[in-house]
């Protein structure tokens, strides 16, 4: 089964003998509908056969946040509890409709998971809504497939669930869980938008939304919600908090953790090229050539054979992937001219403005936000980070800046990405668990000439 692609047009599973044939000279542009649920070959991405539940059928609900399909969801890591419930809780497959960055309706998947402890704090069970960092673009990389199969090791793809430490870390505080696949990550029927603001706030304001309606889920809409996101999770959660007020307003927004938010698409560019998380570029223009005819237009015109070779191997990865595959790569190698994909697009107007629009920063954030950063993250970089916190302070938001001082740990190999993670994870949900409670937040802004 193949996928509706801009660039490189894929089959599914198939990437690295379509990289064969650009390489060769060969153009092959196959479009074919949409996966579909009721019928129609497997999907297979890396050899990893896709589950049924994941095809999005042919027509969507009128209503952003409406439950399209679910089903019960075993997590990989349980144990059961002593009054029989599996602990850290009950978790539910989910699809539902959003809308994506072009205006379009999408059918996007998730998971919710109804905790096992219980919400001692003030008022109802909130929820927190969590939005991933990087998994990669095949879909046997969505973070929900991730909690069901903490370690997916074929001898085509490495995935690892690293994001339910923070999952079950906040289950255990009594909040549910709500995380968002992504458009197009597990759902079949696009490549997934990697990094695209409007697609990933949407989602993730829209799977809070949805989880109201999951069988069995003991939150309301009145239920306090938060929202979590480090790395690619972070910017989700900045746009998506910037944007609730217009898109989503009935969802009670009471906190916003974004850690190491790519705020600055153009200057997060710059960070991965040449790093060991340089694939996540390629995910990254494979996303926004397929949603925005300008990047498209661009890309195609100046990528080499073998840049389009790798495009579209990148498509189906997952991180392990990438970092096995294309670690420490540089774009320049990709294009026509020597170029990088960055100096490529700065050079062309349209393209340029149409990555300047991803910019966040530009809107005041709902409710209190806790911007956090290492201070020498070179993966997504810590100054433009530190700027979206300043763009918020000047429109008045109410915004916690931590700046992670830790040791330098090595030239983009990750570990001054991936550290300040795991150091400042406990900090960052015990805030967003206080948010929840009801407690204020005081807001730092006027230390932000004092901080790094």
């Amino acid at each position: 089964m193949s996928r509706k692609r801009s660039l490189p047009s894929v089959p599914r599973g198939g990437a690295r003998l379509l990289a064969g044939a650009v390489a060769g000279g060969v153009c092959l542009c196959l479009v074919t509908a949409p996966a579909s649920a009721a019928g129609g070959e497997p999907v297979v991405s890396r050899g990893v056969t896709i589950p049924a539940f994941y095809y999005p059928p042919a027509q969507l609900p009128s209503a952003n946040g409406a439950l399209i399909r679910t089903e019960p969801m075993k997590l990989g890591l349980s144990i059961p509890g002593l009054d029989g419930k599996p602990m850290p809780g009950t978790a539910t497959r989910l699809m539902y409709r959003s809308t994506d960055s072009n205006g379009k309706p999408v059918a996007v998947t998730g998971a919710y998971i109804e905790p096992s402890a219980a919400w001692t704090k003030s008022g109802p069970r909130p929820l927190v809504a969590v939005a991933s960092g990087t998994m990669g673009q095949g879909d046997q990389c969505a973070p929900s497939f991730a909690l069901e199969n903490p370690l997916t090791l074929t001898g085509d793809t490495v995935s690892v669930g690293y994001e339910a430490l923070a999952v079950y870390r906040i289950l255990a505080t009594g909040a549910a869980v709500v995380l968002t696949d992504y458009v197009g990550l597990g759902a079949t029927d696009r490549l997934h938008t990697y990094v695209n603001r409007l697609d990933e706030g949407h989602a993730l304001l829209d799977v809070a939304r949805a989880a109201r309606s999951v069988p069995g889920a003991s939150v309301t809409a009145a239920s306090p919600t938060g929202l979590y996101g480090y790395s690619q999770g972070g910017g989700a959660s900045a746009s998506a908090a910037e944007l609730q007020p217009s898109y989503a307003p009935d969802v009670p927004l009471k906190g916003t953790y974004a850690g190491a938010p790519p705020a600055d698409l153009i200057s997060t560019m710059k960070g991965i090229d040449g790093s060991a998380l340089a694939g996540a570029l390629a995910w990254s223009i494979n996303g926004f050539a397929q949603a925005d005819p300008d990047v498209r237009a661009v890309v195609e015109q100046n990528i080499s054979d073998s840049g389009r070779a790798v495009l579209a191997d990148a498509s189906t990865m997952c991180v392990g992937d990438a970092l096995f595959g294309y670690g420490f790569a540089k774009s320049s190698k990709w294009t026509k001219d020597g170029r990088s994909l960055g100096e490529v697009i700065a050079s062309a107007p349209a393209a340029q403005a149409a990555l300047d629009n991803q910019r966040i920063g530009r809107l005041k954030p709902a409710g209190p936000v806790r911007v956090a950063t290492g201070v020498f993250d070179d993966i997504v970089p810590h100054s433009q980070a530190r700027q979206l916190a300043v763009d918020w302070c000047r429109k008045g938001a109410d915004v916690t800046y931590d700046a992670l001082k830790l040791p330098y740990l090595g030239d983009k190999i990750l570990t001054n990405h991936l550290v300040p993670l795991l150091t400042d994870q406990g900090d960052a949900i015990s805030w967003l668990t206080d948010r929840l409670a009801g407690k204020a937040a005081a807001s730092n802004c006027w230390t932000m000439p004092l901080q790094p």
